[in-house]
């Protein structure tokens, strides 16, 4: 049965690496010089004349493999296309500054990075001199604002749009997108359009592209902040935005990849499965069962008293937003936990010679092949040299928490109801955290969803290896180490200087 599920893993990993990678036939991708070494990326179509360019900036948390399909759809289409990581994202080694609160801080380096950028690809070549900017979220505002100054933008396409420099005229042919599950910013999308006709709906065109007139706003169906990148929707209203703006009729392939990630990803995870069973097996060691009690306590108690201990403390060590307040509040959630397991007597024998070497595997597969994957088609997973010590220090806390995880939830042999209930405290225990000091941790609000799917994920492989082995600790000892590179990878790095 193994063989059997690691060989149909393996053709839907192959087929799905085939089809993303189809997705590039026919471009010329390379590495983009700009002035102050900002990491950027040249598409271009082969045998393709002159055309305008189009600037693409993701937004916060985010990097360039993020935004690459439209990268790839407008690249296909015949457009010169340069997406960048953004300071103190991806593999921008250099962090983001300034003061947060102003339009002129932080916002306006942000503002003559994506014009450096933009220099840079209307130099090339194949630029006919017109200019598009498309911006994801954070730098929706960025590319609206950008687009007012110089070089300016013939068209603007602002995607999860919030930005306060909209009017009834500027930015000139603007065209919002937002997805349908993303309700307030679905309604900032019909704003922007009704500044220019009150009696506009979502999908009518108001003034002229053609003119520089032209305004558009569209919802795309059953999308949230993320999905929206991927919507066909999304995809083809940008290409055919740029047409109308600048009197093109592009074709070319849309690059609907997010059904072909998911496979992906997916697979990669089942394929843990019967690489675990290769492991040598074992029933782990024989402890005393926890009651339905201490385990209310186990998960309850660190839950609640971390936050409140911490709430009056205020540490900035690693130039990550909100990382120092991470590791404190893993390390010290862990080590509660750890301490009452090892009073209950759970900890004898959890620790062989043989854990050290399953640990390292688990983590060689989450960070290299999995995060391979992530790396190639999803977000920046490889870190740059700066970052190195960002992970090492989430490590000091990652690893504790999720060996007492793994300890609590017994390798994922636990009941179901404990296992949900450890993981449930948990996330409450970082929402207590933005309760009590909402203006210094709200950034934490960003890194639920990421704990989610990491437990989902994640949670799932190191539940097979505990199963399999009888260690759960090995499984929580590498996923320590998984969700210290993800984080590390993950959240911008900033000047510590600047706040």
């Amino acid at each position: 049965m193994r063989r059997l599920i690691a060989l149909l893993c393996l053709v839907i990993i192959g087929l799905s690496v085939w089809q993303l990678e189809a997705d590039r036939a026919g471009l010329t991708i390379t590495p983009l010089p700009v002035e102050g070494g900002t990491p950027a990326t040249l598409f271009l179509r082969d045998g393709a004349g002159t055309a305008p360019v189009v600037v693409i900036a993701h937004g916060f948390a985010g990097s360039r493999q993020l935004m690459e399909p439209f990268a790839l759809t407008l690249a296909q289409a015949g457009y010169v296309v340069a997406s960048f990581d953004f300071e103190g994202h991806g593999r921008n080694p250099r962090p983001m500054s300034g003061d947060v609160s102003t339009i002129d801080g932080t916002t306006r380096l942000l503002m003559e990075e994506t014009a450096r950028v933009a220099r840079a690809a209307l130099a090339h070549p194949r630029a006919d001199g017109r200019l598009a900017y498309l911006g994801h979220s954070m730098a929706s505002d960025v590319v609206v604002r950008q687009s007012l100054d110089s070089p300016p933008g013939d068209a603007v396409i602002a995607i999860s749009m919030f930005s306060e420099a909209v009017s009834a005229d500027a930015p000139p042919n603007l065209l919002v997108i937002a997805g349908e599950w993303e309700t307030m910013l679905a309604e900032e999308a019909i704003k922007a359009l009704r500044l220019a006709d009150p009696q506009a709906n979502p999908g009518e065109v108001v003034g002229d592209p053609a003119h520089g007139t032209g305004r558009r706003a569209v919802i795309a169906p059953m999308v949230e902040h993320v999905g929206v990148l991927y919507s066909a929707t999304a995809l083809n209203a940008a290409r055919d935005w740029l047409d109308a703006s600048f009197g093109r009729d592009s074709a070319g392939p849309v690059a609907q990849r997010g059904g072909w990630i998911a496979a992906l990803l997916l697979a990669t995870v089942g394929l843990a499965w019967p690489l675990a069973r290769w492991l040598p097996a074992g029933t782990g060691p024989a402890l005393p069962p926890l009651s339905a009690g201490r385990v209310l306590v186990a998960a309850l108690a660190p839950a609640l008293s971390v936050p409140l201990a911490l709430a009056p403390f205020e540490i900035r060590v690693l130039p990550v937003l909100v990382a120092d307040y991470l590791v404190l509040h893993l390390g010290l959630y862990g080590l509660m936990t750890l301490a009452l397991l090892w009073y209950w007597g759970q900890l004898h024998g959890q620790f062989p010679k043989r854990i050290w070497w399953i640990a390292a595997a688990v983590a060689i597969f989450g960070i290299a092949v999995l995060g391979g994957a992530i790396d190639r088609y999803v977000a920046s997973f490889l870190p740059h040299a700066g970052r190195m010590v960002i992970i090492a220090g989430l490590a000091l806390g990652a690893m504790p928490f999720l060996l007492a995880d793994g300890i609590l939830t017994e390798g994922g042999k636990a009941r179901l109801w404990r296992v949900v209930l450890v993981r449930v405290a948990f996330l409450g225990s970082l929402g207590l955290a933005v309760a009590l000091n909402f203006s210094a941790l709200f950034f934490l609000l960003i890194i639920l969803p990421v704990i989610v799917l990491f437990f989902l994920l994640f949670g799932t492989m190191s539940g097979w290896v505990g199963r399999r082995t009888g260690l759960p600790a090995a499984g929580g000892l590498g996923l320590g180490l998984v969700l210290a590179w993800a984080l590390g990878v993950t959240f911008p790095m900033f000047d510590a200087a600047a706040f």
